[in-house]
């Protein structure tokens, strides 16, 4: 079989008292999209960066292409490309400077202009990095990550903070290196991201990898439940709600009740007399097919988004 593109083993890494991972172990294959998802804190991020040859794990083993990130140098920054959290450039440089920049910087450069094309960066082209929107300042944050035809593509949280229109606009680029048979890793804390885009994920917590699989894989953990998410005008007794006919799981998150249901229409209608004889009142009820976010809150007993 061919070694796999990134290769992670029982990765360890400490911040003083911190210890934000404890052990991560995965691979991704060649044309993979790859997703880490969890929330902030999970260890993505410290992932990503010692697989970018940024920082040094405590232990364990780390590949790229075959190659040590810490110690493979030059060859090694000619075969990645990566979208860091958060991209800064001087605010006086103009799109074309900054990607025609950044392709000296490589020995095998794609056609700047053509990113500026693909990326809808063409019409802004003169402009200052400082008149962008956060949108624009993403594709071309995306655009510079792949000036240089990489093998492999980093893709730290790349949608945090922007609107659900420009997030869907990023989404589409991610699906065109998809179809380019891009190997691509990608840390995300939005469920929808993960469930669109992501080949296989490693759901993340702590420093740990809790489960992995594709999103259908992981999905089928909570096959055959329904979420049912309500809101009461006054809190109920501790344990109440998980005694309710259909009830498998039952908790509370910052006054929302999420219950998970194998018969939610027995749970919806035993949960309108049990208000009733608590004398209580349902102010709202949503009901949700199982998504990566039920497997998260099954293992760990909180919400990703906490």
């Amino acid at each position: 079989m061919s070694q796999p593109v990134i290769q992670v083993e029982n990765l360890y890494k400490r911040y003083d008292a911190v210890q934000a991972l404890r052990g991560i172990s995965f691979t991704v294959e060649q044309g993979e999209v790859f997703g880490l998802l969890g929330p902030n804190g999970a260890g993505k991020t410290t992932t990503v960066e010692i697989l970018e040859g940024m920082r040094t794990p405590d232990g364990g083993l780390a590949r790229v292409c075959g190659l040590d990130p810490e110690r493979s140098g030059n060859e090694f920054k000619q075969t990645i490309g990566a979208v860091l959290q958060s991209t800064s450039l001087p605010e006086k440089i103009r799109v074309k400077e900054a990607i025609d920049l950044f392709a000296n910087f490589y020995r095998e450069r794609a056609n700047t202009q053509d990113l500026l094309k693909r990326f809808q960066l063409d019409e802004k082209r003169d402009a200052f990095y400082s008149q962008l929107s956060g949108g624009q300042k993403q594709r071309l944050a995306l655009a510079m990550a792949l000036v240089n035809n990489p093998q492999v593509v980093f893709l730290d949280e790349p949608t945090a903070g922007l609107d659900p229109q420009v997030r869907r606009e990023i989404y589409d680029i991610i699906e065109q290196m998809k179809r380019e048979k891009k190997t691509v890793l990608l840390t995300t804390h939005y469920i929808e991201e993960a469930e669109r885009l992501c080949d296989r994920v490693a759901i993340v917590d702590l420093g740990k990898v809790i489960a992995m699989g594709t999103p259908r894989e992981l999905k089928h953990r909570s096959a055959g439940t329904t979420r049912i998410e309500v809101r009461l005008a006054q809190p109920l007794r501790d344990g109440l709600l998980a005694k309710l006919d259909g009830v498998a799981d039952s908790r509370e998150f910052e006054g929302t009740y999420v219950l998970h249901s194998t018969r939610p229409p027995q749970t919806i209608v035993a949960l309108v007399k049990q208000l009733e004889a608590e004398n209580n009142e349902l102010q709202s009820l949503e009901m949700f097919s199982p998504s990566l976010e039920d497997v998260f809150i099954e293992l760990t007993g909180r919400r990703l988004r906490e």
